[in-house]
């Protein structure tokens, strides 16, 4: 019986795994269906630009000519001392001795410009030898104008990266055995490079040159440069694969040979973005083991057009060479990931321009080949040799443009016909259109068959295109299809449109979603390959007969290893508790091994708080870190009143680590004469507007509340308004000069003449100027354009440069509106709410914890933090430092780190004393009641102000504070930024 049941056993077991390998063949060896497009780049761009600004590719397909190597023949060369004319903004200095043609540009503003003379007429690629300025951390960026203008889109924005690596390498590992990624070390020196956009085309930019006189003026955009030499050259004339092979000899057989380059041991990298990771499979190189291994290199870390990698080899004999990579590049289902690929500093030849990737849904072992799948060869003299990979998305440039533009006018359209029938309404307020209402909408809009019709027309057309460069379908196309289908049921019946007019923005954000990744590359690597033709290498990849041997002993692994570092925490170290992500945990334990330990001898257990009841209960049970991160802004305060929290103004070095900080941001961790914490990261309220909306418009940003107010019926008129935080009080009050509590702290203080002003405001904004009381999302309205402008904070900016590429170029920031003075100046005082750190009252390493505190907070650590969150994890993790000198140092765009800093200025936060918590309470009372029940302003305030009183003193008799001058710190004038840098 036991023969026949394990019989029986067996056979399901096989019969089980045949099922599974069939299905698993079944789907895989699925044919992909191949497209081809009969529609041409220039047929997708023959739309006209909006704004008059050419992009490059529409450029030359107007000018073929330019890349016939006819006219262009002599090198223009610039001497970049030799200036002719500098804005003043620019700090320039020239060089001296050796390096006297040298011009340092130490700052990123004003321009400078060269006159200079063009042998003949052609089309020339302008080179630049550069060094990037120490001390910071992104490209550098320059916009190149050529007799006073833009010749194209993409030159306003030239970058000239810096170079990057890994500080050490194998990397180090910590008690547990997990590998620690190393800092990341700049590499200084000069470099050469000729113009270029990724994103626009795989060659160099070529700017069109008359015979004749030029200027050649560059534009401070991002990062301090300085410049050896300026050159036009003549564009460089790349051959194809056959005539590269017929230039170099035929050399015979050579010995199987192949080396393995592992993608985690780069030589250098363009960005700091651009990152190893950990894998975890069959054959994975180096195998982790069960521990984290950073054995892996890329994927949506390395997906920027422009970014690059560059590794180093080794061949034995001059001769032929081939290259295969084992990649994995499931990111956009149906595209390609394109790179070109340059050996020893150039590329080979044409077809290594912008070279595809298939997606593939595992780790695959792929060669570098031609569409029938013939290797591509290499000649390579004997010895070293360097091999770079560049993200490049120029060959689905004309889809991005097309698609953008359709886009843009499709909401235009929606936008029309929503002045048409009145349904201002989108996805987050009801409907205001009549379902039962009978609509002509040929009465209102003759065209409206031939609009339609004309938008699923460019939208095939699209889609054709993409299809053909993909060869096959993708979700874009899906999403295509969907849109399309959309419109087509407009076309059945015209006059239902208006009781379907909220698909138009369906259509919007449905294929706006796909365009946040089209010209993303992200391409994730394990190693490369260089052999010898037909070397056999019995290099393998991972099967799912593989996996299941490799899951039971990873499963295995799982109650053997130690995964506990909490376990090796020393009892003499300092405690650190984090209320933050466990990925930025994990940095922060990487930085205090690699710098803060090392140098100061301390040792540091660093632990995260998932919530910060943690921390009021360990206090009460004598169970408290010496160190807390990531406190909410109210917290030292709060822990300050119960005795619970060190005073740290008493400190060596104290009054030069508060200085960090902005004096307005500042308040919120003083109490009674004391200082309880250090403010770590702050956030900020700015004036976000669509550029291209307020223009079409010919509305002004606001400077001031009567200016915001003077704009406001123009975009009622057209269907929009403006948003405005319903809970953010605090703004209006501190523009009216209006504080809530008396000096003393010991009073409310909401009945002065300024609060009752700022509180007349916020009630009239929402009962006389009807703006919107309730906005779920404002981000998406101001992505549709239904509210054009409004008030936001620090994560919508984030989400805007992530999420909203189709409306990229279309929007700016600007410092709050506010109030103007008795001097005329405008007042723009707002909370920029912190979270903080502290040391507890309790801990026996206090001093310890001080030098942590002055480490952790200081301008060079905040700004690497900062730095390498953002790059290992994307900007959806900025680190918004509070420091102010850190601050400077992130990847800004120039323009909006000007609008963050004036808005920063006048940064005021409310003091926190003894029954604070209700001023919010009353404060939200006091708005319902006037907005909603129609209670006279001054008589819901003057409630609110006695009930927050009587709270207040409630707490003064249990703290005891009762009667005392809690000194509350007054800010009356704006953070002037020269102080930092005293």
């Amino acid at each position: 019986m036991r023969k026949r049941n394990a019989r029986s056993l067996a056979i399901r077991l096989a019969l089980a795994i045949a099922v599974i390998a069939g299905v698993y063949y079944w789907a895989s060896a699925g044919k992909t269906v191949l497209y081809s497009s009969n529609v041409q780049a220039k047929q997708l761009l023959s739309y006209e630009a909006r704004d008059g600004r050419l992009p490059y590719a529409k450029l030359m397909l107007e000018h073929p000519e330019a890349f016939e190597n006819k006219s262009a023949t002599a090198i223009v060369h610039l001497d970049p001392a030799a200036y002719t004319a500098a804005a003043p903004e620019a700090a320039l200095r020239a060089g001296s001795g050796e390096e006297r043609q040298t011009l340092n540009w130490d700052n990123e503003r004003g321009w400078v410009e060269w006159t200079f003379q063009s042998p003949s007429a052609g089309w020339y690629e302008l080179e630049v030898e550069y060094q990037p300025r120490e001390g910071g951390n992104s490209s550098v960026i320059r916009g190149v104008q050529i007799d006073g203008r833009y010749p194209f889109v993409e030159a306003e924005r030239i970058e000239l990266e810096r170079r990057w690596k890994d500080s050490k390498f194998p990397y180090d590992r910590n008690e547990i055995g997990q590998q620690i990624r190393p800092s990341q070390e700049e590499i200084r020196g000069w470099f050469t490079k000729r113009a270029d956009s990724f994103s626009a085309s795989s060659e160099p930019l070529l700017f069109r040159l008359e015979q004749g006189e030029h200027t050649l003026r560059l534009v401070g955009v991002k990062e301090g440069v300085s410049l050896r030499q300026l050159a036009f050259h003549p564009r460089n004339q790349l051959a194809d694969y056959e005539s590269y092979k017929a230039s170099h000899p035929e050399n015979g057989a050579a010995p199987d040979w192949f080396q393995v380059i592992e993608a985690e041991q780069f030589k250098q990298k363009s960005s700091l973005s651009i990152q190893t990771d950990y894998w975890s499979e069959p054959n994975i190189s180096p195998d982790p083991k069960g521990r984290i291994t950073y054995n892996v290199l890329g994927g949506n870390r390395w997906r920027l057009p422009g970014e690059w990698v560059e590794w180093e080899f080794s061949v034995p004999n001059s001769g032929w060479y081939e290259l295969d990579l084992k990649a994995f590049q499931n990111y956009r289902n149906g595209f390609y990931a394109y790179r070109t690929i340059e050996i020893d500093g150039a590329v080979p030849y044409r077809e290594m321009f912008h070279y595809g990737v298939d997606d593939m849904k595992e780790f695959d072992i792929v060669p570098i080949a031609d569409d029938e799948g013939v290797p591509y060869r290499y000649y390579l003299e004997e010895g070293k040799h360097t091999l770079r990979m560049t993200a490049d998305s120029s060959t689905v440039q004309p889809l991005f443009l097309a698609l953008k533009a359709t886009l843009e006018d499709l909401a235009d359209f929606d936008r029309h016909l929503r002045l048409l029938t009145g349904n201002y309404s989108k996805s987050a307020f009801d409907s205001n259109t009549d379902s039962t209402r009978t609509w002509n909408m040929l009465r209102l809009e003759p065209d409206i068959h031939a609009k339609i019709e004309s938008f699923i027309h460019r939208l095939r057309e699209i889609q054709d295109y993409m299809n053909g460069m993909n060869r096959k379908n993708s979700d874009l196309s899906q999403a295509i299809n969907s849109s399309v289908a959309l419109l087509e049921k407009m076309l059945v019946d015209v006059d239902e449109i208006p009781n379907k007019i909220n698909d138009f923005s369906t259509i919007q954000n449905n294929i706006g979603t796909w365009m946040a990744t089209l010209t993303q590359q992200p391409l994730l690597l394990d190693y490369i390959v260089v052999k010898t033709p037909g070397t056999q290498t019995g290099l393998k990849t991972a099967t799912w007969v593989s996996r299941i041997p490799y899951s039971f002993n990873e499963f295995a692994n799982s109650f053997i290893l130690d995964y506990d570092v909490r376990k090796h925490n020393r009892k003499e170290a300092l405690t650190v508790w984090v209320q933050r992500g466990r990925d930025y945990v994990e940095l922060l334990r990487e930085m205090v091994d690699q710098d803060f330990t090392p140098r100061t001898g301390i040792e540091v257990n660093i632990n995260l708080m998932t919530n910060p009841n943690i921390l009021i209960l360990g206090n009460a049970a004598g169970e408290v870190p010496d160190v807390a991160l990531g406190i909410a802004e109210a917290s030292p305060a709060d822990f300050a009143m119960r005795g619970a929290v060190e005073d740290l103004s008493g400190y060596p070095d104290f009054e030069e680590v508060f200085n960090r900080f902005i004096p307005g941001v500042r308040r919120a961790v003083t109490y009674d004469n004391g200082v309880y914490g250090l403010p770590e990261v702050q956030n900020f309220q700015m004036l976000f507007y669509r550029t291209d909306i307020l223009e079409q418009l010919g509305l002004q940003v606001p400077q001031t509340w009567d200016d915001m107010f003077t704009i406001l019926p123009t975009l009622q008129e057209n269907g929009m308004t403006i948003n405005f935080p319903k809970g953010d009080f605090s703004t209006l009050f501190f523009q009216q000069g209006a504080e809530f509590y008396s000096q003393d702290g010991m009073k409310s203080n909401l009945m002065s003449e300024g609060g009752q002003q700022a509180f007349n405001r916020w009630v009239n904004l929402f009962r006389k100027y009807n703006l919107p009381i309730d906005i779920p999302a404002f981000f998406q309205h101001f992505r549709d354009g239904d509210i054009p402008i409004g008030v936001a904070d620090f994560n919508t900016y984030v989400q805007l440069l992530v999420a909203a590429p189709e409306i990229t170029g279309h929007w700016k920031m600007a410092p709050l509106p506010g109030v103007k003075n008795s001097s005329g100046e405008v007042e723009r005082w707002s909370p920029q709410g912190i979270t903080g750190a502290m040391v507890m009252k309790k801990s026996e390493r206090k001093n310890e914890a001080w030098e942590f505190l002055k480490w952790w907070t200081s301008d060079e650590v905040q700004s690497q933090y900062a730095k390498d969150i953002e790059s290992f994890y994307g900007i959806e993790f900025r680190w918004n430092t509070a420091n102010v000198n850190a601050m400077g140092s992130l990847a800004w765009p120039s323009e909006d780190l000007k609008a963050i800093q004036e808005q920063m200025r006048w940064a005021k936060n409310a003091p926190y004393i003894p029954g604070y918590y209700f001023l919010g309470r009353e404060m939200e009372f006091a708005w319902n009641r006037s907005v909603f029940d129609g209670i006279p302003p001054l008589e819901s305030l003057e409630q609110a102000d006695l009930s927050l009183q009587r709270e207040m003193i409630r707490k003064q008799n249990d703290f005891g504070v009762k009667g005392k001058n809690l000194n509350i710190p007054q800010i009356d004038r704006p953070y002037e930024w020269e102080d930092a840098a005293k």
